[in-house]
């Protein structure tokens, strides 16, 4: 199987629906001529032409909202950010709009956008270029995110939200677009919703999503070796719809929770997971749900702090040995 870049699969995602489907358009910050911020798009300007591969003006509000109309018509557009960052920019767009379309017009009108692009911190942008999106996103019914931690979910998560009939915010980890790992070529279909446990494990259940989930797995080795400590990791790959039946499956297996994410702790994703964990699964627990959340503070430039401020492998280490105390 060919291993390829996480880059590499999202743009092979890309290229394939694009050929498979002529209503399928690449919209967005200098996706065509200058290959994307992060080189995602490069070549399909020349491969299919700038009716369905199209730069536009820096204004999200306005080429999200361009996205948005044409996919009411019957277009299906993968919109580029160049920072998620900027997603507050076309947040009226997002939230107000596309999230409530389906709803709003009684299911007569669909909305099938994907919104996709680097996120996270980690790359000592600063404080504005930084920002986790996903529970922000994932709080408005009507848009389903996604946060693929690998080249083979990058690939399959995203042909099926190209497919789907709703909004879908595709949130990439900037630090893995250069991550390479095996992709099979061709077509094929990573489902939204489903969750995948990455280990098996009998001590600890690690909940994670996203870039945390490669710190977890390198976490679990070393807390197997020096520890004894078997870790299950359980990789969520979309937020919403979230494959709750997969988290508490394994929480009954290990009765230790700890919930790892690129996430300030307040209102996190993993706050709202803590939160249904222990009115699902009280009386299979040996102890309380731990989180690793990253310092809750705005980025910062320097290098050596920020990698402080974010889950890293020795975080996770020392999380999970607090965890089975």
């Amino acid at each position: 199987m060919p291993v390829i870049t996480y880059r590499e699969a999202i743009r092979h995602a890309l290229a394939e629906e694009l050929t498979r489907d002529e209503n399928v358009v690449v919209m967005g910050e200098e996706v065509g001529q200058f290959n994307g911020a992060y080189k995602v798009t490069e070549g399909l300007l020349e491969k299919f032409g700038p009716k369905r591969i199209v730069d536009t003006p820096i204004s999200e509000a306005g080429f999200i909202g361009l996205g948005i109309g044409a996919s009411m018509l019957g277009i299906r557009p993968v919109m580029e950010l160049m920072f998620w960052s900027f997603y507050s920019v076309a947040f009226d767009q997002i939230v107000n709009n596309a999230a409530n379309v389906r709803y709003m017009s009684g299911g007569l009108i669909n909305c099938p956008i994907v919104i996709r692009g680097p996120a996270n911190g980690g790359t000592n942008v600063g404080a504005t270029h930084s920002h986790t999106t996903e529970n922000v996103l994932a709080h408005h019914p009507g848009l389903k995110v996604v946060v693929p931690a690998t080249p083979y979910d990058a690939k399959g998560l995203l042909k099926s939200a190209i497919r789907d009939n709703d909004p879908v915010m595709f949130l990439e980890n900037t630090i893995l677009y250069g991550d390479k790992g095996e992709v099979p070529e061709g077509d094929y279909v990573v489902p939204l919703g489903k969750a995948d446990v990455k280990r098996e494990g009998t001590d600890l259940t690690i909940v994670t999503y996203g870039r945390s989930v490669l710190h977890s797995l390198k976490a679990a080795e070393t807390l197997a070796t020096e520890h004894k400590i078997n870790v299950e990791i359980v990789d969520l790959r979309s937020i919403r719809p979230l494959d709750f039946d997969a988290v508490l499956a394994s929480v009954r297996k290990t009765h230790r929770v700890l919930i790892v994410e690129e996430q300030k702790p307040f209102c996190s994703v993993g706050a709202q997971l803590s939160d249904m964990i222990q009115l699902e699964a009280f009386d299979e627990l040996d102890g309380p749900v731990h989180r690793l959340c990253t310092v809750d503070a705005p980025a910062i430039y320097s290098p050596p702090v920020e990698v402080e401020q974010l889950p890293n492998v020795n975080r996770v280490i020392k999380a999970a040995l607090a965890a089975v105390k």
